[in-house]
């Protein structure tokens, strides 16, 4: 696979409070990525935001930390209250805690895996429990494709990947894949930048991924799926983005053969304190 082009997708550092990261702006589509709104002692996390035309997604929006200054800035791109989706990779809450707010001030539809969709009541008072009825968006175990304008995005299944019920999000145009938990890693301040060495970035990768993915099998199956598309970026729900065909397929390699949650389970982990 060919090295990514230059103009195919930029990493435009700029300040992450007011306009984020800019990864891809072509032809009137735009991707976004926000990654130090969160202060005080939250852990670091990534926002990914899309436009196509008059079109708009939100991924993983977070919690109180984030929600204040997340829609300042997605503000000064579109309408807020015009969100066509806030989505949600799982339910953790650096996830989607913040879903109240997002149900109260925008129009937006809530996507979540079918498994957590029951649970969303508990994220939201009562007063405002009608503002969800008929907009949320549960998604099947195998997956989907979420229209988005003349495009889609799609949910690609990512399940045991930290979360029983978890799902990726790929976006077709600029080949950009949102990966939750998945390659997540803890950086420096630069999060928006993407991965320089890859050898040296494993080790802030391979404390969270044994502990948080629940065994091989699932990452192997996982990365069969991804190496089905044309991806040019993977960009996790904490740290730093893979840029380019030559680091995403480096971190599909390390993923594919990486042991990992019940691998490396034995009965020292089972022991009565």
């Amino acid at each position: 696979m060919a090295v990514l082009e230059k103009e195919h997708v930029t990493a435009r550092d700029t300040k992450a409070e007011s306009t984020g990261t800019t990864l891809y702006d072509v032809n009137g589509h735009c991707v976004r990525l926000f990654t130090d709104l969160v202060t005080g002692d939250g852990i670091q996390a990534n926002q990914l935001f899309i436009m196509r035309g008059e079109h708009a997604a939100l991924f993983d929006p977070g919690g109180n930390l984030t929600y204040q200054p997340l829609y300042t800035a997605i503000s000064k791109f579109t309408s807020v209250r015009d969100l066509d989706y806030v989505i949600a990779t799982h339910q953790d809450p650096d996830i989607i805690t913040s879903l109240d707010k997002w149900l109260m001030y925008t129009d937006a539809q809530i996507v979540i895996s079918k498994l957590w969709q029951r649970f969303l009541p508990h994220l939201v008072p009562g007063y405002i429990a009608e503002k969800g009825k008929g907009r949320i968006i549960a998604i099947p175990d195998q997956g989907m494709n979420l229209e988005f304008g003349d495009s889609v995005l799609k949910a690609l299944p990512a399940h045991f990947l930290h979360s029983v019920g978890n799902f990726h999000f790929y976006d077709p145009i600029s080949k950009i894949l949102f990966s939750g938990d998945v390659g997540a890693s803890l950086t420096d301040e630069h999060h928006g930048r993407g991965v320089q060495d890859f050898e040296r970035h494993t080790k802030k990768m391979i404390g969270f991924h044994e502990r948080y993915m629940v065994s091989n099998k699932a990452c192997r199956l996982w990365v069969k799926m991804v190496r089905k598309l044309d991806v040019a970026m993977i960009v996790p729900q904490h740290g730093r983005p893979f840029v380019g065909y030559t680091m995403v397929n480096s971190f599909l390699d390390w993923f594919e053969n990486l042991a990992c949650g019940v691998d490396l389970v034995n009965e020292q982990f089972y022991q009565v304190p």
